[in-house]
């Protein structure tokens, strides 16, 4: 890509689709995860479909909290 500003003029097609698609990749993560917690759905078909225990996702949405509010003090 000679037109590409330094320090990236080397870049291949094949740097840049690699690129391209693990950006997609975790688009659709991050779209999966939205949906999982509109729809309570975690599988693409209804037969690979494993359900979300209620409790356990309180329990480690408390846990993600407690570590979120304990590193919350920090200050510069």
């Amino acid at each position: 890509m000679p037109w590409w500003p330094e320090p990236r003029p080397d870049t291949n097609l094949f740097a840049v689709m690699v690129h391209v698609l693990s950006e997609s990749v975790r688009r659709a993560g991050h779209a999966d995860v939205l949906r999982e917690g509109l729809d309570g759905r975690t599988g693409l078909r209804a037969e690979h479909e494993t359900r979300i225990d209620e409790e356990d996702r309180a329990a480690y949405c408390a846990k993600i909290e407690r570590a979120a509010r304990s590193a919350a003090p920090i200050k510069a």
